[in-house]
């Protein structure tokens, strides 16, 4: 069972921690985001996503944990992948993290009889939209294609500019102007992965950019993309 789901309403996503740990092998990378959810009517909900660099196939995890020592509390767990191209859900048995407001870890088939279950979705969905971590966690699983300046792909040079092009394409330009004969195509995750200032610009709708003056300035956005 999967779940794509389009409900919006008035809530506060508050981003918590980020763990990064290596894999036991030491090729990837182990990252879980925290964060707090606060619903319009005062309702609470913990939740955790993440996802390993390496993983082969793409596939995130996430869990949401609500009334914590109320009869009727538990951490439901799901599994995040692509269908279709958009990001999907799945309910599964296996515990990914333990959240503040959880209660018992509940297995998939319970998951899915629990009365709270559209509620959790609902978190779920606002928390993919809001908590910035989870862009990236979604350029991860689509493995998102970037045209890079030579010096931005030789990290010579911080990204001043990030492009969304009509067609899809994103670009991450430095202080010196793109240059087809020195451009790369890299993922942008990984950019991202070594410098977590990008995350207030990775969320561009197509023909959309965003500019700064230096590294750690704010993202001004810009509607219309001008030639480079």
């Amino acid at each position: 069972m999967f779940g794509r789901r389009k409900q919006r309403f008035q809530v506060e996503v508050q981003e918590g921690r980020l763990s990064e740990s290596p894999t036991r092998d030491a090729q990837g990378v182990d990252r879980r985001a925290f964060g707090e959810f606060v619903g319009p009517r005062g309702e609470l909900a913990s939740y955790a996503f993440g996802w390993v660099s390496n993983a082969d196939p793409r596939e995130a995890r996430l869990s949401v944990g609500i009334g914590h020592g109320n009869p009727g509390g538990g951490t439901f767990h799901a599994s995040v992948f692509l269908h279709d191209g958009e990001r999907a859900f799945a309910l599964v048995d296996e515990p990914f993290e333990t959240v503040p407001q959880g209660g018992p870890h509940l297995i998939a088939s319970d998951a899915r009889g629990h009365v709270d279950l559209p509620f959790v979705w609902a978190v779920v969905d606002t928390v993919m939209e809001r908590d910035r971590r989870a862009t990236w966690m979604g350029h991860w699983l689509r493995g998102t294609i970037a045209i890079v300046t030579g010096e931005v792909a030789a990290r010579k040079e911080p990204v001043l500019l990030i492009a969304h092009d009509d067609d899809g394409m994103w670009q991450l330009i430095g202080t010196t102007d793109a240059d087809p004969a020195t451009g790369k195509v890299e993922h942008l995750h990984h950019h991202i992965d070594g410098d977590p200032t990008l995350l207030d610009a990775i969320d561009l709708v197509p023909e959309e950019r965003a500019t700064r003056s230096h590294l750690g300035a704010p993202w001004t956005r810009h509607r219309r993309i001008a030639d480079h």
